[in-house]
């Protein structure tokens, strides 16, 4: 289940915040994300939350292992 961007604002902001780190830990470990000091995670959570409002990046909910994880618009494949 894909949760709108609208309902993301309505979370503390630290919790968006550790979703897209996760996220971000994901990439270094795929190599989509080089660099790991505390600059460039702040400028990277920055583009992420810019690419979540763009509708580029998507939080997806998953009810199988009741996980959240965001992923980018191409990635997922929305069930008829």
């Amino acid at each position: 289940m894909l949760i709108p961007y609208q309902s993301l604002l309505s979370l503390p902001s630290e919790t968006l915040d550790n979703l897209i780190k996760e996220h971000l830990l994901t990439q270094v470990e795929d190599g989509g994300f080089e660099h790991t000091g505390e600059q460039q995670l702040n400028q990277a959570i920055i583009q992420c939350r810019q690419q979540l409002k763009q509708g580029l990046l998507l939080v997806e909910y998953s009810e199988d292992d009741e996980s959240f994880a965001i992923r980018h618009k191409d990635q997922i494949t929305i069930k008829p």
